[in-house]
């Protein structure tokens, strides 16, 4: 498989139910990119091969910003990725900076960090498990 190939206009909620927050990019930030807290404060696109700190996903980018700009981050419950995803699946953040692929895309020294599991073929469950573990 591959990372998913997001439709950033059809990134959304999964319902009213989900919980999402206004924070600032540090870097251009797209719908649909998973992103981690730096320590200035703000908000970048993660990467699983580079360091822990950048595999600890916080949310999803379900706005887009520009660098110092504001977006909505999608922290809990059922995104809409924009993708097609398949049902069970467990997506992560992937090796690629900003992007999301399934758990068997990491390889060796890859930092693991679950953003959730494929409810339907249109909705991530996102529940973040960051693990800050390589896999082996």
């Amino acid at each position: 498989m591959a990372d998913l190939t997001i439709t950033a206009a059809n990134v959304k909620a999964g319902s009213s139910a989900t919980r999402v927050q206004l924070v600032q990019a540090g870097e251009a930030i797209t719908q649909g990119q998973p992103v981690y807290l730096a320590s200035d404060g703000k908000y970048y696109q993660t990467d699983a091969n580079d360091t822990a700190v950048k595999a600890q996903a916080k949310g999803i980018g379900i706005t887009p910003a520009s660098t110092d700009g504001y977006f909505l981050m999608h922290v809990d419950g059922l995104v809409n990725l924009g993708a097609t995803l398949a049902v069970g699946q467990v997506y992560v953040v992937s090796a690629t900076k900003g992007g999301i692929a399934p758990y068997a895309d990491l390889t060796t020294n890859d930092y693991v960090t679950i953003l959730g599991v494929a409810t339907t073929t249109a909705l991530l469950d996102l529940n973040l498990v960051v693990s800050g573990v390589q896999k082996p």
